[in-house]
């Protein structure tokens, strides 16, 4: 990401860092204690373009992203196989957004994640068209399709597959009390 498409972002942060440092007029004594025990493990320092830097140290660059899109693809799965439309286009939206931001990040990285576009466009079509076996082919697709992109990556030892377990309950449709998955 170039220092000119962070600046709006870290604005807002050095803004925000330097209002919780600001002391009030009249403070009491825990104020003031409190206030020196923030300052002093306050880890945005130093001049702007140094807590630019340190800003965009911690965003990294597109391993993070990526830790973000597996969480998203896993989610992307369950909503699948459990036909819960909405949450699957909720995480297939998601994954588009976090790509986009890592992309910005690390342009050289748009190539190989353009590969993807095809993929995310079947899973949408399936989403849209409430079609369960369609969205079960498409995400096969969207598989391929990740891992084709870790291959152009130089990064073939990250291998995608469909999840075996379910970690988060978030998207699961609700269960009657009857009623058996």
């Amino acid at each position: 990401m170039t220092l000119r498409a962070m600046i709006p972002m870290l604005t807002l942060v050095v803004s925000f860092s330097s209002a919780c440092d600001r002391k009030e007029s009249t403070p009491s004594q825990a104020t003031s204690s409190i206030s020196a025990e923030h300052a002093s493990q306050d880890w945005l320092r130093g001049t702007v373009d140094e807590r630019f830097a340190l800003v965009s140290k911690h965003l990294r660059g597109f391993d993070m992203a990526m830790v973000e899109v597996g969480h998203r693809y896993t989610e992307l799965y369950w909503a699948g196989r459990d036909r819960n439309w909405g949450y699957a286009e909720y995480q297939l939206g998601k994954i588009e957004t976090t790509v986009a931001n890592g992309v910005e990040r690390r342009p050289a990285r748009g190539t190989s994640a353009r590969m993807l576009d095809g993929a995310v466009s079947t899973v949408r079509t399936a989403i849209q068209r409430r079609d369960g076996v369609a969205m079960d082919a498409a995400l096969t697709t969207l598989t391929s399709a990740c891992n084709a992109c870790h291959q152009a990556e130089r990064v073939p030892f990250i291998h995608v597959q469909p999840p075996s377990m379910r970690i988060s309950p978030a998207g699961a449709p609700p269960v009657d009390a009857g009623e058996q998955r």
